[in-house]
């Protein structure tokens, strides 16, 4: 039986709920006031509380802020007769479940109550859950994968010298950060990293960006500009998207790379810079080169050293750790504290092909968080973000699964997610206790 705490200081708004909740079959208390809330709170550990913001002591927020900074796992509702957005946004930022508005209609109650207790009762059905106890920090790669580890052995290498170094892998591995963690682990760590998108800029910006410009070298050329690499001293310059760029700034960074000297646009005078190259694409170069798309020596310039980042796909292994990480970073971005992990929910994540690779991964969690009401994070969270999760069908072998065997796939998965309570299996199925009973028997499940 469900423990429910009703704080409302009009009595019979206390006496209709407490009466209506105990037909229902709840174990109900009630408090006039938040003082009183607070006492039952510490005494009786309801797990539900239906909670008036206007009391006549405390204020009703504030009830609620102490309540879930006590204990975040307990499902409460406000009620008010005052509907206004900034209270609303406010209960909702403190940890409120839901929100309910005077005079109270009882159908829009009894939606509240299965919610809340939908919500408990999934917390209670992941009994095994991976705790997130990780500390988030700044330019910090995560992988204990072969593969990482490989990566890490290169950064230690080259981390030293002003090798030019080329980063390749697909979209969202992690590229950026990798040179950052190699320019913070050089000697050269107090210079500036400066990072530049090759591809969101045009042919004459990007020149302009790199090299800098002289006062009248092209209209709107008012005044003289020092370019990225005449800033970045001795630090470094990090180019994203290397195949985008032209063949003519192509030229112009082979001389430096030669040299390390350059020219600002409209200036013939040699500027010279100690700046580190460290490129990075998605593309693949040695093709781009084979098809005259890129020069075949700026390519064997930059590639002094290579360093190839797995895809995640790829490093299956690596999620369980990267997901505690980014979680911590989410949480301590958004003011959350969704820590705690459900097995069925990592198994989902490990699944998951993850086209998008980090970055996806990260706004899946994101957007996960987000909607989170509790600190579970739970399944109903990430399906929505994931693109092909509905089913484990092998994309290069279409039939391998039916459509029947799918259907048994996910009554079984949903089964083991209530526990095997049938009555909210069927709840969350959204089908009727016979048809449940039907193809549990047409498809021989049974909890073994």
């Amino acid at each position: 039986m469900i423990k429910v705490l009703i704080v409302d200081d009009d009595e019979h708004i206390r006496e209709s709920l407490e009466l209506y909740l105990k037909e229902k079959g709840y174990d109900v208390i009630s408090a006039s006031n938040g003082s009183k809330a607070l006492f039952h709170f510490d005494h009786d550990k309801p797990k539900m509380i239906i909670l008036d913001i206007r009391l006549p002591d405390i204020d009703g927020l504030e009830v609620l802020r102490r309540i879930k900074g006590s204990n975040g796992k307990v499902q409460v509702a406000m009620i008010t007769a005052f509907q206004d957005m900034e209270t609303t946004i406010t209960a909702m930022k403190l940890g409120a479940c839901e929100y309910i508005h005077k005079p109270i209609d009882i159908n829009e109650l009894k939606m509240v109550l299965e919610r809340m207790k939908e919500t408990l009762s999934l917390n209670e059905c992941y009994r095994e859950l991976t705790e997130v106890n990780c500390e988030y920090k700044v330019n910090h790669i995560i992988g204990r994968s072969n593969a990482m580890k490989e990566v890490f052995k290169i950064i230690g290498l080259v981390s030293e010298s002003r090798t030019s170094i080329l980063i390749q892998g697909e979209s969202g591995t992690g590229k950026e950060l990798i040179a950052k963690v190699i320019h913070h682990n050089s000697p050269f760590k107090n210079e500036p990293f400066i990072p530049i998108n090759c591809s969101a800029l045009p042919e004459t910006l990007l020149e302009g960006e790199l090299f800098g410009h002289e006062r009248g070298a092209f209209t709107g050329a008012v005044s003289t500009k020092k370019g990225k690499f005449e800033l970045a001293r001795d630090g470094t310059i990090f180019l994203d998207e290397m195949g985008e760029i032209s063949a003519s700034i192509q030229v112009k960074l082979l001389r430096f790379l030669q040299d390390k000297e350059f020219e600002r646009l409209g200036s013939g005078r040699k500027i010279h810079s100690n700046a580190r190259i460290i490129a990075a694409t998605n593309l693949d170069l040695s093709k781009l080169v084979r098809v005259g798309k890129f020069r075949e020596d700026l390519y064997y310039r930059l590639k002094v050293v290579t360093i190839d980042v797995p895809p995640l796909r790829e490093r299956r292994s690596d999620i369980p750790y990267l997901v505690e990480y980014l979680l911590s970073k989410i949480n301590q971005e958004l003011r959350k504290n969704v820590r705690r992990i459900p097995r069925s929910v990592m198994g989902l994540l490990m699944e998951y092909d993850w086209p998008g690779n980090v970055r996806e991964l990260d706004n899946v969690l994101t957007r996960a968080v987000l909607l989170a009401k509790g600190d579970v994070l739970l399944e109903e969270c990430i399906t929505g973000s994931l693109r092909n999760v509905t089913t484990s069908v092998d994309e290069k072998n279409p039939t391998a699964l039916s459509l029947q065997e799918v259907e048994k796939k996910h009554i079984q998965k949903i089964l083991h997610l209530a526990n095997w309570n049938k009555g909210r299996a069927c709840e969350i199925l959204r089908v009727s206790r016979p048809t449940l009973r039907h193809k549990m028997k047409l498809y021989e499940i049974r909890n073994s």
